[in-house]
């Protein structure tokens, strides 16, 4: 409710014993009333004090515009000290404070305020009467009321500004159109021959038959370690052939063909074969982009698509959109795959061929610890070791130099062993957010694993322990959900950004980034932007330093984990000195020795394969590639090396101790704690 501060003369009644008193209150209330109405104006309660609230109207840019607002100088006194003092005090400060000059003063400045917002607001292409509605308001500070109208303005100015960087986005980068970037692919009439089926079908078999007659090819892999499988197999069939992957190049003069990483792939280049291997990892939200851009963007008269039977919708939708005539043809495994009529129980019972999978590097090497103090030789594999250690470790395995084999699902994609019974320690898996039952496709492509065509008649898969035998006996009788028909990943490659960059004048690498992923065209959802969370976070950081756009792109897709202290800074050391023109040379990394040696070498393996990626792609500022290259292999037999003494030091101990007695004992305690051996 309003409340005034002055007494309304006509409102006043005299008491009959007080009256000239009263005469003379009427007065000066009289006098007051009459001089706060000469300026428009009355006396309001600000704040916990008393006040003058001024109203009138200015006039700008051919409209006028009213307000109600307290000046500076009219603020009169604390609402307590107002009443204390007499009605001729009140009347000398009214008079003192509100006069003629002083409202043309605050009028003037009421004027240029408004004026000063019209300005910004058609420079913005927005109409300000809706923000100077505000100054109506009435009852507060003229400063605070003209924040106010500041800050909204700014406000709807960055989300207009906003507004047309998203437009400008849309319009700039369309993925209705997106096969049409890949102008190779795009004008050729190209075959798609999808091959699908389970592991041990013989999928690649077929295609690489078809690569290594074919005049000229390209093989495009997931992983380096299936690059330079093929790229042997293909070398073995006397094929001219060259390996390109990120972190390595052995290029063969007068190549023909091409094996490499997926990401690798030159589009550029018309070739008669591609095969693309691993095809429902157009479903993987991280790197499904790679497998659309392949799909979209791999120059061959014939392209093979090697996967899973889930893939077939995806395959047959893209097929359609990109106008490709398809072939479907589905495989059937070569040896049949049985679960194990009961769980194995202990690690008594564990035998030579066995693969035992587990879900982190913790736990792999934990379960290898313990199988190798029961008498067995292990090899462990797990996706932090470099492609040439787990390479290494499989190659001990077949060569029967490894009883058992301790892996994660890394086992499951690009390596032929040979399995005879898969065993899970857990049906669970943490996917980054929680610890969940794995998906069924997970479960076959590991599964599958078991049983190798030729060496086994059928394969077989179990549990450890009872509880997750049970789990995985379900989800091999589980089939795995196809994959979507639409909504296929794609990232930014630099012309996009540098299209978006033009369109909008944002240089930022982040927010970049961000109006792709959030802004650009989505006519139909049939590709969608992948995800670029890590890579967004990476170029906050680099949009601090000099660098030009090519530079700062090129940093954030550098295949190092930020999250590993040691290689964060190695990155961030190689970022600083680009954007001072420096050079980087290669550090050797020690690991020494202890407790975390092996963990340091497989960082340092990281390390300097993330310097080689570098150094290929920017060798005048990256120039020890090839000494990056040497560097790992030689720090990846250093790992091979402490994974063998380690796994040989506790077996020789358990031999030591008694051979493969003790286990049986051993593996009953297991048993009765969840079939986990002891944590180490």
């Amino acid at each position: 409710m309003e409340e005034n501060f002055f007494i309304d003369p006509e409102a006043v009644v005299p008491a009959e014993d007080d009256a000239e008193n009263d005469d003379a209150l009427l007065d000066v209330a009289r006098e007051l009333h009459q001089w706060l109405q000469s300026f428009n104006a009355r006396l309001v309660h600000n704040e916990g004090a008393v006040a003058i609230e001024v109203s009138g109207e200015v006039e700008a840019g051919g409209r006028r515009y009213p307000y109600r607002l307290v000046p500076e100088r009219c603020v009169l006194a604390r609402v307590q000290k107002w009443r204390k003092l007499p009605e001729e005090k009140h009347l000398a400060l009214v008079r003192e404070r509100l006069h003629m000059s002083s409202v043309a003063e605050f009028e003037a400045d009421v004027r240029a305020f408004v004026a000063g917002v019209l300005q910004r607001a058609q420079a913005e292409g927005l109409d300000a009467s809706r923000f100077l509605r505000a100054l109506e308001t009435g009852k507060e500070l003229a400063s605070r009321r003209f924040r106010i109208v500041e800050d909204r303005l700014a406000e709807a100015a960055v989300r207009r500004r906003a507004e047309t960087l998203a437009e400008a986005a849309r319009d700039t980068v369309k993925l209705t159109r997106y096969p049409e970037s890949f102008e190779t692919a795009f004008m050729m009439r190209r075959r798609f021959v999808a091959i699908l089926g389970p592991t041990n079908s013989g999928k690649t078999h077929q295609a690489m038959e078809a690569l290594a007659k074919a005049a000229t090819g390209v093989y495009l892999a997931p992983l380096r370690l299936l690059a330079l499988e093929n790229y042997e197999r293909l070398a073995d069939r006397g094929v001219a052939v060259s390996l390109v992957t990120g972190e390595e190049r052995r290029i063969t003069p007068g190549a023909t063909h091409v094996a490499s990483t997926i990401e690798m792939l030159d589009t550029s280049r018309p070739v008669e074969v591609a095969v693309i291997d691993e095809i429902q990892m157009l479903e993987d939200l991280e790197r499904g982009s790679a497998w659309t851009a392949a799909v979209c963007g791999a120059a061959a008269k014939t392209v093979f698509l090697l996967g899973a039977l889930s893939a077939r919708p995806a395959v047959e939708a893209l097929a359609e959109r990109l106008g490709c005539e398809l072939e479907v043809r589905t495989l059937e495994r070569k040896s049949p795959l049985e679960m194990a009529p009961r769980a194995v129980g202990n690690i008594g019972q564990l035998r030579r061929g066995d693969a035992v999978i587990a879900f982190s590097r913790r736990d792999v090497l934990n379960w290898a610890t313990n199988i190798a103090e029961a008498g067995f030789r292990v090899a462990t594999i797990y996706g932090n070791l470099s492609p040439e250690v787990r390479r290494a470790q499989a190659q001990r395995f077949r060569d029967g130099e490894a009883d058992i084999v301790v892996a994660t699902d890394a086992i499951g994609m690009g390596l032929n062993l040979p399995v005879a019974r898969v065993v899970f320690s857990t049906a669970k898996k943490f996917d980054g957010i929680s610890e969940d039952i794995l998906p069924p496709w997970l479960t076959h492509q590991i599964a599958g694993r078991a049983g190798r065509f030729g060496l086994h008649e059928a394969g077989l898969v179990a549990g450890f322990d009872d509880h997750t035998h049970r789990i995985v006996g379900r989800l091999m009788n589980t089939g795995a959900d196809p994959l979507s028909s639409r909504g296929f990943y794609v990232t930014p490659s630099l012309h996009h950004l540098k299209s978006i960059s033009a369109a909008t004048g944002e240089r930022a690498l982040a927010r970049l980034l961000e109006l792709f992923s959030r802004n650009i065209d989505l006519t139909d959802d049939f590709f969608l932007p992948g995800d670029l969370t890590e890579q967004i976070e990476r170029a906050r950081w680099l949009d601090s330093l000099p660098l030009s756009l090519e530079h700062r792109f090129t940093l954030s897709l550098v295949p190092i984990s930020t999250r590993v202290e040691s290689l964060n800074q190695a990155w961030q050391e190689w970022a600083r000195a680009l954007s001072k023109e420096r050079t980087s040379h290669l550090s050797i990394e020690p690991v020494g020795a202890g407790r975390y040696a092996l963990q340091a070498a497989e960082d340092a393996c990281k390390k300097y394969s993330a310097y080689a990626w570098l150094g290929y792609r920017l060798p005048d500022h990256y120039p020890d590639a090839e000494v990056a290259v040497a560097l790992a292999r030689s720090m990846s037999e250093t790992v091979d090396d402490m994974l063998a003494r380690q796994h040989g030091r506790r077996r020789a101990s358990r031999s030591r101790g008694g051979g493969r007695g003790k286990p049986h004992r051993e593996g009953t305690a297991q048993r009765k704690s969840g079939g986990r051996p002891p944590r180490r």
